[in-house]
């Protein structure tokens, strides 16, 4: 076998292969053995039929089965060989087997770039200074209080106002034809939030229960729902219910109906400090490892392999219309499509494939290994977020293959750690941050 390498681009290989007629005939010879064995055919006795007989009626799931073995045997190791490992699938493009003559293929693949991660070391930047405020409590606390509040339904007619909650029904049509999937029976406003459209809550205000309307709303261009961007739609609207939000009193009654943890409003009050510091943090850390990753990025270039963009985009896609089927809505009632949700991604997969590639360069070329023991402390991060123990994740894990790429997520957060600690961190503050953001958004 030989094997040789051309390149096409810095991420994309034609590898080619050549293998000796003697191999070839070798197999050919064992291919037609094994069936002159196996087969019956009329006029003669088992195992006598002429091989030109068998090359009439078999000869061409012969060469298949031949030209696939071929390719199994001597792929690996041609790959081996040339340094050429494939990302993805490779494409495969294979002259016809034949008797007594050498037999190629070639296979275009999709390869890693090459090249080398400088200055990545002693980076300067910035981190946010941890800041809890009492305001901060508060509007957590006011956060709890709304969620154990209770909806009842307001009696009389009294009209809908601002802050209210509007059961209603709907339907929205356009030049007078009904829109697909633009109706409910049963849609719960919250009166002034604009969580639909803010034409939508005006609309309502000053109804009361059973009133019946129709509103006319001009829909932005870029409005997030595709199938209502850019039109003029009539909805017509029924009020079936009116409820408002009943919020309990803040006192030590309360902190205690939240568990037995809590003894009163104090001690609530100060867990809500401790998760909000710990939240606080984790935010802070992940912020300043994505700008210490987009310093060391602006001095990287390289071609993007795009089958991992794909892959990436794919991932991306998946988990959006999982998150949407969770909710009990789809793609096809949000009004988008698997091309546009592909588009809308794709930037951030580029982005995300060129950070894997960067972090994956730096931990080679800094000799960066994940370990036993990093990998058990993994598993123990791991088991005390899910609120599980450790074998049982590490179990879930290896039954649904998720170790390999658990390994690869630990390999990385350590390598981010070790820029971080090999980095110049100057300590500023929330507003001095957004206000040095905004500017090179400006500038941008």
């Amino acid at each position: 076998m030989k094997a040789t390498v051309e390149d096409i681009s810095p991420v994309k290989k034609r590898l080619l292969v050549e293998i000796d007629a003697e191999e070839v005939d070798k197999k050919l010879n064992q291919a037609y053995g094994d069936i002159r064995k196996r087969v019956k055919i009329p006029g003669f006795r088992p195992g006598k039929a002429p091989r030109k007989i068998l090359e009439s009626y078999y000869g061409s799931q012969v060469r298949d089965d031949v030209t696939q073995e071929l390719i199994a045997d001597t792929f690996p190791k041609a790959v081996e060989e040339t340094n050429a490992f494939p990302l993805g699938q490779p494409v495969l493009e294979k002259d016809t087997l034949r008797q007594g003559a050498n037999f190629t293929y070639s296979a275009i693949l999709d390869v890693r770039p090459q090249f080398e991660v400088a200055n990545h070391l002693g980076v300067a930047v910035k981190k946010e200074i941890l800041s809890v405020t009492e305001e901060d409590v508060q509007k957590r606390l006011e956060e709890i209080r709304k969620a154990n509040g209770r909806l009842t339904s307001i009696e009389g007619k009294r009209p809908i106002r601002e802050g209210d909650y509007a059961v209603v029904e709907y339907k929205g049509l356009e030049n007078g034809q009904p829109i697909e999937g633009i109706h409910s029976s049963n849609f719960l406003v919250n009166v002034g939030r604009n969580d639909f459209h803010p034409k939508f809550d005006e609309g309502l205000i000053g109804l009361s229960k059973d009133d019946e309307t129709e509103m006319v709303i001009d829909f932005e261009e870029d409005f997030y729902h595709t199938r209502l961007a850019g039109k003029r739609v009539q909805f017509q609207t029924r009020v079936l219910d009116v409820k408002e939000l009943k919020l309990p009193e803040l006192d030590d009654a309360f902190a205690r109906s939240l568990g037995s943890d809590f003894e009163d409003l104090e001690g609530l009050k100060n867990e809500i400090r401790k998760a909000l510091a710990s939240q606080e943090e984790e935010r802070i850390d992940q912020d300043l490892k994505q700008r210490l990753m987009e310093k060391i990025l602006q001095e990287v270039h390289f071609e993007l392999p795009q089958v991992l963009v794909e892959a990436e985009t794919d991932f991306s896609v998946r988990r959006f219309k999982e998150n949407l089927q969770r909710g009990g809505a789809s793609i096809e009632k949000m009004g988008f499509s698997d091309e546009q949700l592909r588009k809308d991604f794709r930037p951030a997969a580029e982005k995300r494939v060129r950070e894997l590639l960067v972090l994956e360069q730096i931990a080679k070329q800094e000799q960066i290994v994940l370990t036993d023991e990093d990998l058990e402390q993994g598993y123990k991060d791991l088991a005390q977020q899910m609120g599980q123990d450790v074998e049982t994740v590490k179990k879930y894990y290896e039954a649904r293959d998720l170790v390999d790429g658990f390994k690869e997520q630990l390999i990385r957060e350590k390598t981010l750690k070790y820029l971080t600690e090999h980095a110049i961190i100057t300590e500023t503050t929330k507003e001095e941050l957004t206000q040095e953001m905004d500017q090179k958004g400006k500038e941008g």
